[in-house]
């Protein structure tokens, strides 16, 4: 019987693609874990795209710059101990509705600071239409968001999977 095994940034283990039907360059794989042991702190790497949405693997280390969009995105921790910040904008709508994907903003946006959430291994939090917000890692950890392909998102597929 075979036990589940978590990955975390110390300790992960590339998996194997086993083809089944088709040709091996028809499928294409990389483990989130080594993306972000690679990446820059919060490089908004996109490991995962359909369409124009995307689930893109952040190195949470340190403390982020603020982010907004004009969608709702999510976002889970699969490793560390992430809290998320919040801030209501003051002066309106910080990424115009017709921009999609997360937007990196210059320095702290004016408003009301909504207060965090704690994010552990597994942990989830929805990042809301319109809102402010900057991860802080106070242990080092693995994210990963699900949003729209924007500005801020980094495809470099080349470099993250094995064919």
């Amino acid at each position: 019987m075979q036990q589940t095994q978590l990955g975390s940034l110390e300790n992960y283990r590339k998996g194997t693609i086993e083809v089944i039907k088709g040709k091996a360059s028809h499928y294409v794989m990389s483990n989130v874990f080594e993306v972000a042991n690679h990446a820059k702190p919060y490089e908004k790497v996109v490991v995962g795209k359909n369409l124009k949405y995307v689930i893109e693997t952040l190195r949470a280390e340190g403390a982020s710059p603020w982010f907004s969009a004009s969608h709702d995105e999510f976002v889970v921790a699969l490793d560390g101990e992430i809290d998320v910040h919040f801030i209501k904008p003051s002066d309106g709508a910080l990424v115009s509705d017709d921009i999609e994907g997360t937007v990196q903003l210059e320095g702290e946006p004016s408003g009301q600071k909504m207060g965090f959430v704690r994010l552990r291994r597994g942990h989830q939090a929805l990042l809301p239409a319109g809102a402010a917000y900057r991860f802080e890692a106070r242990k080092t950890g693995v994210l990963l968001v699900q949003t729209i392909l924007g500005s801020a998102s980094v495809e470099k597929w080349a470099d993250i999977c094995i064919q």
